[in-house]
Protein backbone atom coordinates (compact mmCIF):
# COMPACT_ATOMS: atom_id res chain seq x y z
CA UNK A 1 0.00 0.00 0.00
CA UNK A 2 1.43 3.16 -1.16
CA UNK A 3 1.85 6.69 1.43
CA UNK A 4 1.46 9.24 -1.44
CA UNK A 5 0.82 12.38 -0.59
CA UNK A 6 0.17 15.50 -2.99
CA UNK A 7 1.79 17.99 -1.36
CA UNK A 8 5.10 15.56 0.24
CA UNK A 9 7.34 17.48 0.68
CA UNK A 10 9.25 17.37 -2.96
CA UNK A 11 10.12 13.41 -2.54
CA UNK A 12 10.71 11.97 -5.94
CA UNK A 13 9.03 8.87 -4.79
CA UNK A 14 6.83 7.78 -1.87
CA UNK A 15 7.16 4.67 0.18
CA UNK A 16 5.36 1.68 1.00
CA UNK A 17 3.27 1.72 4.42
CA UNK A 18 5.81 -1.12 5.44
CA UNK A 19 8.96 0.52 4.44
CA UNK A 20 8.00 4.11 6.06
CA UNK A 21 6.88 2.16 9.64
CA UNK A 22 10.07 0.33 9.25
CA UNK A 23 12.37 3.63 9.07
CA UNK A 24 10.46 5.77 11.26
CA UNK A 25 9.69 3.49 14.31
CA UNK A 26 13.10 2.71 15.41
CA UNK A 27 14.47 5.85 15.85
CA UNK A 28 11.43 7.02 17.56
CA UNK A 29 11.27 4.26 20.13
CA UNK A 30 15.05 4.72 20.47
CA UNK A 31 14.61 8.42 21.11
CA UNK A 32 11.88 7.52 23.85
CA UNK A 33 13.61 4.70 25.93
CA UNK A 34 16.35 6.51 26.11
CA UNK A 35 14.63 9.11 28.25
CA UNK A 36 13.90 6.55 31.23
CA UNK A 37 15.52 3.10 31.06
CA UNK A 38 18.27 4.58 32.87
CA UNK A 39 16.11 5.39 35.85
CA UNK A 40 16.53 2.12 37.51
CA UNK A 41 20.38 1.89 36.69
CA UNK A 42 21.31 5.35 38.35
CA UNK A 43 21.39 3.63 41.72
CA UNK A 44 24.40 1.17 40.34
CA UNK A 45 25.57 3.91 38.52
CA UNK A 46 26.16 5.43 41.66
CA UNK A 47 28.13 2.83 43.03
CA UNK A 48 30.34 2.08 40.41
CA UNK A 49 31.49 5.86 39.36
CA UNK A 50 30.44 7.89 42.13
CA UNK A 51 27.87 10.87 42.78
CA UNK A 52 25.23 10.27 44.74
CA UNK A 53 23.95 13.33 45.35
CA UNK A 54 24.15 14.45 41.39
CA UNK A 55 23.38 11.16 40.07
CA UNK A 56 19.85 12.99 38.64
CA UNK A 57 21.68 14.93 36.17
CA UNK A 58 21.91 11.72 34.10
CA UNK A 59 18.61 12.27 33.20
CA UNK A 60 18.35 16.43 33.49
CA UNK A 61 21.28 16.36 30.93
CA UNK A 62 19.48 13.95 28.53
CA UNK A 63 16.19 15.78 28.75
CA UNK A 64 17.98 19.49 28.53
CA UNK A 65 20.07 18.09 25.28
CA UNK A 66 16.87 16.99 23.65
CA UNK A 67 15.20 20.27 24.04
CA UNK A 68 17.54 22.39 22.37
CA UNK A 69 18.30 19.76 19.58
CA UNK A 70 14.65 19.35 18.84
CA UNK A 71 13.91 22.77 17.45
CA UNK A 72 17.30 22.43 15.44
CA UNK A 73 16.38 19.13 13.82
CA UNK A 74 13.18 20.85 13.19
CA UNK A 75 14.36 23.79 11.44
CA UNK A 76 17.34 22.31 8.93
CA UNK A 77 14.94 19.50 8.51
CA UNK A 78 12.55 21.67 7.03
CA UNK A 79 15.68 23.42 4.71
CA UNK A 80 17.80 20.33 4.04
CA UNK A 81 15.88 17.43 4.11
CA UNK A 82 14.08 15.40 7.17
CA UNK A 83 15.84 12.05 6.04
CA UNK A 84 19.53 13.58 5.68
CA UNK A 85 18.56 14.86 9.03
CA UNK A 86 17.54 11.75 10.93
CA UNK A 87 20.81 9.86 9.33
CA UNK A 88 22.73 12.55 11.52
CA UNK A 89 20.74 11.97 14.46
CA UNK A 90 20.69 8.20 14.72
CA UNK A 91 25.12 8.81 14.04
CA UNK A 92 25.19 10.88 16.86
CA UNK A 93 23.03 9.15 19.31
CA UNK A 94 24.68 5.82 18.53
CA UNK A 95 28.13 7.77 19.09
CA UNK A 96 26.54 9.43 22.19
CA UNK A 97 25.78 5.51 23.76
CA UNK A 98 28.69 3.82 22.69
CA UNK A 99 30.38 7.10 24.84
CA UNK A 100 27.86 6.44 27.77
CA UNK A 101 28.60 2.75 27.64
CA UNK A 102 33.04 3.13 28.38
CA UNK A 103 32.69 6.32 30.29
CA UNK A 104 35.58 5.87 32.78
CA UNK A 105 33.79 8.49 35.72
CA UNK A 106 30.61 10.25 36.31
CA UNK A 107 31.69 13.47 34.20
CA UNK A 108 32.41 11.39 31.41
CA UNK A 109 29.03 9.72 31.61
CA UNK A 110 26.92 13.17 31.91
CA UNK A 111 28.83 14.42 28.99
CA UNK A 112 28.01 11.34 27.01
CA UNK A 113 24.40 11.99 27.90
CA UNK A 114 23.83 15.47 26.64
CA UNK A 115 25.62 13.95 23.24
CA UNK A 116 23.34 10.90 23.30
CA UNK A 117 20.63 13.68 23.98
CA UNK A 118 21.62 15.93 21.32
CA UNK A 119 20.63 13.16 19.18
CA UNK A 120 17.60 12.21 20.68
CA UNK A 121 15.88 15.61 20.19
CA UNK A 122 16.00 14.64 15.98
CA UNK A 123 15.37 10.69 16.41
CA UNK A 124 11.71 11.90 18.35
CA UNK A 125 11.03 15.19 16.21
CA UNK A 126 12.01 13.98 13.12
CA UNK A 127 10.20 10.62 12.99
CA UNK A 128 7.06 12.51 13.30
CA UNK A 129 7.98 15.18 11.01
CA UNK A 130 8.78 12.07 8.24
CA UNK A 131 5.06 9.99 8.74
CA UNK A 132 3.60 13.78 8.07
CA UNK A 133 5.84 14.39 4.70
CA UNK A 134 4.53 11.24 3.09
CA UNK A 135 0.95 10.66 4.48
CA UNK A 136 -2.74 12.62 3.78
CA UNK A 137 -4.43 13.89 6.87
CA UNK A 138 -7.01 11.13 7.16
CA UNK A 139 -4.50 8.25 7.42
CA UNK A 140 -1.87 10.68 9.08
CA UNK A 141 -4.43 10.50 12.35
CA UNK A 142 -4.60 6.84 12.40
CA UNK A 143 -0.89 6.43 12.16
CA UNK A 144 -0.21 9.29 14.00
CA UNK A 145 -2.20 7.61 16.90
CA UNK A 146 0.24 4.49 16.21
CA UNK A 147 3.59 6.32 16.75
CA UNK A 148 2.08 8.34 19.89
CA UNK A 149 1.32 4.96 21.06
CA UNK A 150 4.81 3.50 20.45
CA UNK A 151 6.21 7.05 21.49
CA UNK A 152 4.89 6.43 25.29
CA UNK A 153 4.98 2.86 25.49
CA UNK A 154 8.56 3.39 24.87
CA UNK A 155 8.82 5.57 27.46
CA UNK A 156 6.94 3.42 29.89
CA UNK A 157 8.50 0.45 29.18
CA UNK A 158 12.06 2.34 29.81
CA UNK A 159 12.43 1.55 33.19
CA UNK A 160 11.27 -2.00 33.40
CA UNK A 161 14.01 -2.85 30.48
CA UNK A 162 16.50 -1.43 32.43
CA UNK A 163 15.92 -2.68 35.26
CA UNK A 164 16.23 -5.67 33.53
CA UNK A 165 19.43 -5.56 31.50
CA UNK A 166 21.20 -4.00 34.87
CA UNK A 167 20.27 -6.66 37.19
CA UNK A 168 21.72 -9.51 34.81
CA UNK A 169 24.15 -7.59 32.10
CA UNK A 170 25.40 -4.62 34.15
CA UNK A 171 24.41 -1.02 33.53
CA UNK A 172 26.84 -0.03 30.82
CA UNK A 173 24.68 -2.55 28.65
CA UNK A 174 21.86 -0.44 28.47
CA UNK A 175 23.93 1.97 26.84
CA UNK A 176 26.18 -0.34 24.58
CA UNK A 177 22.59 -2.40 23.17
CA UNK A 178 22.06 1.36 21.59
CA UNK A 179 24.78 0.39 19.09
CA UNK A 180 23.43 -2.45 17.11
CA UNK A 181 19.94 -0.82 17.43
CA UNK A 182 20.96 2.30 15.91
CA UNK A 183 23.06 0.93 13.03
CA UNK A 184 19.63 -0.67 12.18
CA UNK A 185 17.76 2.39 12.03
CA UNK A 186 20.35 4.15 9.98
CA UNK A 187 20.35 1.11 7.61
CA UNK A 188 15.97 1.31 7.64
CA UNK A 189 16.10 5.11 7.58
CA UNK A 190 18.23 5.11 3.86
CA UNK A 191 15.01 2.99 2.42
CA UNK A 192 13.33 6.56 2.31
CA UNK A 193 13.49 8.70 -0.74
CA UNK A 194 15.41 11.87 -0.14
CA UNK A 195 13.94 15.09 -0.99
CA UNK A 196 15.86 17.87 -3.37
CA UNK A 197 17.75 20.29 -1.41
CA UNK A 198 15.98 24.09 -1.59
CA UNK A 199 18.12 26.51 -4.60
CA UNK A 200 18.69 29.32 -1.83
CA UNK A 201 21.15 28.65 0.89
CA UNK A 202 19.66 28.84 4.35
CA UNK A 203 20.03 31.16 7.26
CA UNK A 204 19.79 29.64 10.79
CA UNK A 205 19.34 32.01 13.78
CA UNK A 206 22.48 30.72 15.82
CA UNK A 207 21.62 33.83 18.22
CA UNK A 208 18.22 32.42 18.86
CA UNK A 209 19.88 29.13 19.42
CA UNK A 210 22.11 30.33 21.77
CA UNK A 211 19.44 32.26 23.60
CA UNK A 212 16.83 28.92 23.57
CA UNK A 213 19.50 27.13 24.77
CA UNK A 214 20.08 29.28 27.80
CA UNK A 215 16.58 29.18 28.41
CA UNK A 216 16.33 25.50 28.40
CA UNK A 217 18.94 25.04 30.55
CA UNK A 218 17.45 27.65 33.07
CA UNK A 219 14.26 26.61 33.19
CA UNK A 220 15.09 22.69 33.84
CA UNK A 221 17.81 23.73 36.46
CA UNK A 222 15.01 26.14 38.11
CA UNK A 223 12.80 23.26 38.33
CA UNK A 224 15.17 20.72 39.21
CA UNK A 225 16.18 23.29 42.26
CA UNK A 226 12.60 23.38 43.74
CA UNK A 227 13.76 19.98 45.34
CA UNK A 228 16.27 22.07 47.11
CA UNK A 229 14.61 25.13 47.40
CA UNK A 230 17.93 26.87 47.48
CA UNK A 231 18.88 28.75 43.98
CA UNK A 232 15.30 28.27 42.29
CA UNK A 233 13.68 32.07 42.08
CA UNK A 234 16.94 32.61 40.54
CA UNK A 235 17.10 30.67 38.29
CA UNK A 236 13.37 31.31 37.53
CA UNK A 237 13.52 35.04 37.48
CA UNK A 238 16.77 34.40 35.02
CA UNK A 239 14.71 32.47 33.13
CA UNK A 240 12.10 34.60 32.40
CA UNK A 241 14.43 37.66 31.42
CA UNK A 242 15.92 35.57 28.69
CA UNK A 243 12.46 34.53 27.44
CA UNK A 244 11.82 38.16 26.74
CA UNK A 245 15.23 38.43 24.65
CA UNK A 246 14.40 35.68 22.97
CA UNK A 247 10.72 36.82 22.14
CA UNK A 248 12.83 40.12 21.44
CA UNK A 249 14.91 38.42 18.70
CA UNK A 250 12.77 36.19 16.97
CA UNK A 251 10.26 38.78 15.84
CA UNK A 252 13.66 40.60 14.30
CA UNK A 253 14.88 37.84 12.52
CA UNK A 254 14.63 36.77 9.11
CA UNK A 255 14.98 33.82 9.60
CA UNK A 256 13.66 32.94 13.20
CA UNK A 257 14.56 29.52 14.57
CA UNK A 258 10.25 29.76 15.85
CA UNK A 259 8.42 31.54 13.29
CA UNK A 260 6.27 34.30 14.86
CA UNK A 261 2.80 33.26 12.31
CA UNK A 262 2.98 29.63 13.87
CA UNK A 263 3.24 30.55 17.50
CA UNK A 264 0.21 33.28 16.79
CA UNK A 265 -1.98 30.30 15.34
CA UNK A 266 -4.03 29.11 18.39
CA UNK A 267 -4.59 25.70 17.30
CA UNK A 268 -0.68 25.48 17.18
CA UNK A 269 0.01 27.63 20.50
CA UNK A 270 -3.27 25.02 22.43
CA UNK A 271 -2.01 22.12 21.35
CA UNK A 272 1.89 22.47 22.35
CA UNK A 273 0.20 23.88 25.61
CA UNK A 274 -1.81 20.60 25.83
CA UNK A 275 1.47 18.69 24.85
CA UNK A 276 3.09 20.76 28.32
CA UNK A 277 -0.22 19.57 30.74
CA UNK A 278 0.29 15.53 28.98
CA UNK A 279 4.03 15.84 29.63
CA UNK A 280 3.20 17.61 33.02
CA UNK A 281 0.85 14.59 34.06
CA UNK A 282 1.89 11.42 32.58
CA UNK A 283 5.92 11.79 33.21
CA UNK A 284 4.94 12.70 36.73
CA UNK A 285 2.67 10.06 37.28
CA UNK A 286 5.05 7.78 35.55
CA UNK A 287 7.73 8.86 37.99
CA UNK A 288 6.16 8.79 41.25
CA UNK A 289 4.06 5.35 41.10
CA UNK A 290 7.24 2.81 41.43
CA UNK A 291 7.99 5.20 44.06
CA UNK A 292 5.13 4.66 45.68
CA UNK A 293 4.96 1.00 45.68
CA UNK A 294 8.39 0.90 47.31
CA UNK A 295 7.62 3.19 49.63
CA UNK A 296 3.72 2.73 50.92
CA UNK A 297 3.83 -0.90 49.40
CA UNK A 298 7.36 -2.38 50.16
CA UNK A 299 7.87 -3.97 46.58
CA UNK A 300 10.72 -5.67 44.88
CA UNK A 301 11.76 -3.61 41.81
CA UNK A 302 11.21 -6.85 39.76
CA UNK A 303 7.69 -7.01 41.15
CA UNK A 304 7.26 -2.73 40.80
CA UNK A 305 7.99 -3.71 37.06
CA UNK A 306 5.58 -6.19 36.87
CA UNK A 307 2.55 -3.72 38.03
CA UNK A 308 4.07 -1.06 35.66
CA UNK A 309 3.68 -3.26 33.13
CA UNK A 310 -0.52 -2.69 32.67
CA UNK A 311 0.36 0.83 32.34
CA UNK A 312 2.06 0.52 29.24
CA UNK A 313 -0.79 -1.58 27.87
CA UNK A 314 -3.33 1.07 28.65
CA UNK A 315 -0.91 4.11 27.03
CA UNK A 316 -0.65 1.89 24.18
CA UNK A 317 -4.33 0.71 23.63
CA UNK A 318 -5.60 4.51 23.84
CA UNK A 319 -3.17 5.62 21.12
CA UNK A 320 -4.11 3.21 19.09
CA UNK A 321 -7.90 3.85 19.72
CA UNK A 322 -7.72 6.92 19.25
CA UNK A 323 -5.98 7.39 16.03
CA UNK A 324 -8.22 4.59 14.85
CA UNK A 325 -11.59 7.02 15.86
CA UNK A 326 -9.80 9.94 14.29
CA UNK A 327 -9.12 8.35 10.99
CA UNK A 328 -12.97 6.96 10.69
CA UNK A 329 -15.03 10.13 12.10
CA UNK A 330 -12.57 13.14 11.49
CA UNK A 331 -13.02 14.10 14.72
CA UNK A 332 -9.80 15.31 16.85
CA UNK A 333 -9.96 17.65 19.88
CA UNK A 334 -13.67 15.42 21.30
CA UNK A 335 -11.03 12.57 22.40
CA UNK A 336 -8.60 14.48 24.41
CA UNK A 337 -11.34 16.28 26.17
CA UNK A 338 -13.49 12.97 26.85
CA UNK A 339 -10.59 11.52 28.06
CA UNK A 340 -8.68 13.80 30.44
CA UNK A 341 -12.21 14.26 31.80
CA UNK A 342 -12.59 10.65 33.04
CA UNK A 343 -8.58 10.59 33.57
CA UNK A 344 -9.58 13.22 36.41
CA UNK A 345 -12.93 10.86 37.69
CA UNK A 346 -10.08 8.03 38.08
CA UNK A 347 -7.32 10.06 39.51
CA UNK A 348 -9.99 11.52 42.25
CA UNK A 349 -11.53 7.67 43.11
CA UNK A 350 -7.84 6.50 43.58
CA UNK A 351 -6.60 9.27 46.03
CA UNK A 352 -9.73 8.51 48.16
CA UNK A 353 -9.62 4.79 48.56
CA UNK A 354 -5.76 4.34 47.73
CA UNK A 355 -4.86 2.41 51.06
CA UNK A 356 -7.84 0.08 50.94
CA UNK A 357 -7.35 -1.28 46.99
CA UNK A 358 -4.45 -3.86 46.46
CA UNK A 359 -1.32 -3.62 44.19
CA UNK A 360 -3.47 -5.24 41.47
CA UNK A 361 -6.75 -2.82 42.07
CA UNK A 362 -3.80 0.42 41.70
CA UNK A 363 -2.57 -1.12 38.80
CA UNK A 364 -5.26 -1.02 36.59
CA UNK A 365 -6.82 2.42 37.79
CA UNK A 366 -3.51 3.51 36.36
CA UNK A 367 -3.92 1.21 33.32
CA UNK A 368 -7.82 3.01 32.45
CA UNK A 369 -6.00 6.39 33.53
CA UNK A 370 -2.92 5.65 30.79
CA UNK A 371 -5.64 4.88 28.36
CA UNK A 372 -7.44 7.78 28.74
CA UNK A 373 -4.32 10.14 28.22
CA UNK A 374 -3.00 7.78 25.89
CA UNK A 375 -5.63 10.06 23.47
CA UNK A 376 -3.46 13.61 23.86
CA UNK A 377 -0.58 13.17 21.78
CA UNK A 378 -2.27 11.78 18.63
CA UNK A 379 -4.61 14.64 18.42
CA UNK A 380 -1.58 17.22 19.28
CA UNK A 381 0.43 15.90 16.64
CA UNK A 382 -1.75 15.67 13.63
CA UNK A 383 -3.47 19.36 14.65
CA UNK A 384 -0.12 20.65 14.51
CA UNK A 385 0.30 18.98 11.57
CA UNK A 386 -2.56 20.29 9.31
CA UNK A 387 -2.20 23.69 10.49
CA UNK A 388 1.62 24.21 9.80
CA UNK A 389 1.54 22.15 6.48
CA UNK A 390 3.72 20.11 4.67
CA UNK A 391 7.10 22.60 4.20
CA UNK A 392 7.11 23.43 7.89
CA UNK A 393 6.51 19.89 9.77
CA UNK A 394 9.79 19.63 11.67
CA UNK A 395 10.03 23.35 13.10
CA UNK A 396 6.19 22.34 13.85
CA UNK A 397 6.51 18.61 15.45
CA UNK A 398 9.73 19.88 17.63
CA UNK A 399 7.44 22.21 19.30
CA UNK A 400 5.55 19.52 20.26
CA UNK A 401 8.06 17.77 21.80
CA UNK A 402 9.89 20.88 23.15
CA UNK A 403 6.47 21.67 25.07
CA UNK A 404 6.07 18.16 26.32
CA UNK A 405 9.70 18.38 27.85
CA UNK A 406 9.05 21.47 29.50
CA UNK A 407 5.65 19.96 31.09
CA UNK A 408 7.19 16.71 32.18
CA UNK A 409 10.13 18.68 34.05
CA UNK A 410 7.81 21.26 36.14
CA UNK A 411 5.66 18.06 36.87
CA UNK A 412 7.97 16.02 38.01
CA UNK A 413 9.74 18.93 40.19
CA UNK A 414 6.33 19.96 41.63
CA UNK A 415 5.11 16.07 42.95
CA UNK A 416 8.75 15.93 43.87
CA UNK A 417 8.32 18.70 46.44
CA UNK A 418 5.50 17.69 47.64
CA UNK A 419 6.84 13.97 48.02
CA UNK A 420 9.61 14.80 49.42
CA UNK A 421 8.17 17.49 52.02
CA UNK A 422 5.29 14.44 53.23
CA UNK A 423 7.41 11.85 53.42
CA UNK A 424 10.71 14.04 55.62
CA UNK A 425 8.27 14.02 59.03
CA UNK A 426 8.36 11.59 61.90
CA UNK A 427 5.86 9.56 60.93
CA UNK A 428 5.09 9.71 56.69
CA UNK A 429 2.01 8.51 55.50
CA UNK A 430 2.51 7.77 52.53
CA UNK A 431 -1.03 6.83 51.66
CA UNK A 432 -1.85 10.32 52.31
CA UNK A 433 1.24 11.99 50.65
CA UNK A 434 0.27 10.20 47.15
CA UNK A 435 -3.21 10.68 47.60
CA UNK A 436 -2.57 14.52 47.53
CA UNK A 437 -0.31 14.14 44.55
CA UNK A 438 -3.55 12.03 43.05
CA UNK A 439 -5.91 14.13 43.56
CA UNK A 440 -3.73 17.25 42.18
CA UNK A 441 -3.33 15.51 39.46
CA UNK A 442 -7.24 14.78 38.83
CA UNK A 443 -7.75 18.98 39.07
CA UNK A 444 -4.80 19.39 36.58
CA UNK A 445 -6.31 16.73 33.86
CA UNK A 446 -9.94 19.02 34.55
CA UNK A 447 -7.46 21.98 33.15
CA UNK A 448 -6.05 20.33 30.45
CA UNK A 449 -9.06 19.18 29.37
CA UNK A 450 -10.62 22.96 29.30
CA UNK A 451 -7.27 23.45 26.85
CA UNK A 452 -8.27 20.52 24.50
CA UNK A 453 -11.42 21.86 24.45
CA UNK A 454 -10.52 25.55 23.56
CA UNK A 455 -8.55 24.30 20.53
CA UNK A 456 -10.17 26.09 17.26
CA UNK A 457 -9.34 23.37 15.22
CA UNK A 458 -12.11 20.11 15.86
CA UNK A 459 -11.84 18.34 12.59
CA UNK A 460 -9.14 16.68 10.58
Amino acid sequence: MSTTDAGADNAPASPSTATLFAAVVPPLFIGMIDQTIVATALPDIARDLGGFGTVGMLITAYLAATAISAPVYGRLGDALGRRKLMSIAIVVTMLGSLLCAIAPNFGTLVAARVMQGFGGGGLISLAQALLGQYVGPRRRARYQGYLAGIAIVASTFGPVVGGFVTGHLGWRWIFALNVPLTLLALLLIQRLPPRRTPKHAMVFDWAGLALFAALTVLIIAGFDSLKTGTAAPALLACAVIVLGLLVWRERRATHPLFPGDLLANRSISLSALLAMCHGALYVALLSFIPIYFAVARDRAADEIGLLMLPITVGIGTGAFVTGRLMSRSGRTTLYPVTGLICAAGLLLFLSRNLSELPDLGISLVFMLVSACLGSIMGVVQITVQMEAGVPRLGIATSSVSLSRSFGAVAGTAVAGVIVGAGLAGAAPDPDRVFGTIFLGGAGFALLASGVAAAIPRRQL
